[in-house]
């Protein structure tokens, strides 16, 4: 089998990446994660505008599912499940680690984020460049969860290493849109994916300056909190593209 020029790009990218995750020191937890701007309680919910920030996850995850029950069978309606299932599970997991956060509940945090990303990075391989790409989500699957796992058992030895975890969340946010450009589809979603990675990083942005936002905004919404609205936002343009998958495969059929 030879392999095209746009599939060396991609295996040399990731190659590299991995290389330089195992050659990189090991990247413990820093403790002052845990420390957000935003620790108001109102009722009693602890963290609250944290807390209750994660509600659209519900929302776009259950809208998601009910998409894919409702509609005909296409070939990827299994992928988009295990996704919006992922957003469903992150709800749930994020809210349980900002109710008291620690490592120990940021498992539960993690653990449904990278069944999302999984999906996702699934997805597109299989939708740009072959179809058999859905049968690796269950290769994939297992390698974020492990790396989730690896990262919590590092961190019972004291030698928290979030190497793994940090590949898994980054590699394929940076292969996606390289398999955008390189395997080209006649459909007109790139300014979905593209919504959907500005929705991304932005919510990077916001993760990184909590306190700063916080503080901008005379402490009435922290970055934190808008990180979680920035993320529930790309999980919509995800519903956006499962909308457009379903109305491609009626038209084709």
């Amino acid at each position: 089998m030879v392999l095209s020029r746009s599939a060396w790009i991609l295996i040399a990218v990731s190659l590299a990446a991995i290389l330089a995750m195992l050659f990189s020191n090991p990247i413990p937890q820093d403790p002052a994660y845990h420390l957000f701007a935003d620790r108001r309680q109102w009722w009693l919910i602890p963290n609250s505008l944290d807390v209750l920030s994660n509600v659209p996850f519900i929302v776009t995850g259950l809208l998601g599912l009910r998409r894919c029950w409702a509609q005909p069978d296409t070939p990827l309606r299994g992928l988009f499940r295990v996704m919006f299932t992922g957003v469903f599970l992150t709800a749930f997991g994020s809210a349980w680690y900002h109710w008291a956060p620690a490592n120990g509940t940021l498992v539960w945090d993690r653990l449904p984020m990278t069944i999302a990303f999984m999906g996702l990075f699934t997805l597109v391989l299989a939708d740009r460049i072959d179809l058999r790409w859905r049968y690796a989500l269950l290769p994939f699957l297992l390698v974020g969860v492990a790396s989730v796992g690896y990262w919590g058992w590092s961190e019972g030895l004291g030698k928290g290493d979030l190497r793994p975890y940090a590949l898994v969340q980054f590699l394929p946010m940076l292969l996606i849109p390289l398999i955008l450009v390189l395997y080209p589809a006649p459909r007109r979603d790139y300014g979905v994916y593209a919504g959907l990675l500005v929705c991304y990083v932005a919510a990077k942005l916001f993760e990184h300056f909590d306190g700063w936002v916080f503080e901008l905004t005379a402490q009435t919404v922290s970055g934190h909190s808008l990180k979680h609205l920035s993320a529930a936002l790309a999980t919509a343009f995800l519903y956006v593209l499962l909308v457009r998958h379903q109305q491609c495969a009626q038209q084709e059929k």
